[in-house]
């Protein structure tokens, strides 16, 4: 079976480089990309929605990209075990009549033995902003690697 490195058990560094992983790919906004680190039957909470499985996921990050543009997220660290990852995180992004808005967050993620996330539970509150309180501006795509994490901004 194929791994998706690191797998668990996770420590410190190998959560961190597994969070990082996962916020290129969502800058990314490739559905087809991110979808693939998940495994076949996950089961996710988003807000309100609960995809489960792979297609459902992808068709949810479809939707999700194609409504918010010029999407840019932040993850960092929260807590980890063995199997499992906490991460809290923050996304700026607009709509297509160019209303901003900043997006927090924690996500609670469970992996299996070949590092593909089983379950992914999402918690997120959204704060209208104006265009001009941005403050992720990186070109869209991979935030570049000496750009400021979350707690730089005190999110």
């Amino acid at each position: 079976m194929e791994t998706k490195l690191p797998i668990p058990p996770f420590t410190r560094e190998s959560a961190i480089q597994k969070i990082r992983m996962a916020e290129d790919a969502w800058n990314t906004r490739d559905p087809e990309k991110v979808s693939l680190v998940y495994t076949e039957d996950t089961i996710w909470r988003n807000r309100a929605e609960f995809p489960r499985g792979r297609a459902q996921v992808k068709e949810f990050l479809y939707r999700k990209w194609a409504k918010e543009l010029n999407y840019r997220l932040i993850k960092e660290l929260w807590a980890f075990t063995e199997n499992r990852i906490a991460v809290r995180f923050a996304y700026e992004c607009h709509d297509d009549s160019g209303n901003w808005s900043r997006s927090f967050g924690n996500e609670n993620w469970e992996f299996n033995e070949y590092g593909f996330m089983m379950r992914r539970f999402a918690s997120i509150n959204d704060l209208p902003i104006k265009e001009s309180d941005r403050t992720f501006f990186w070109a869209l795509g991979k935030r570049p690697d000496d750009h400021p994490g979350l707690s730089h901004f005190g999110f």
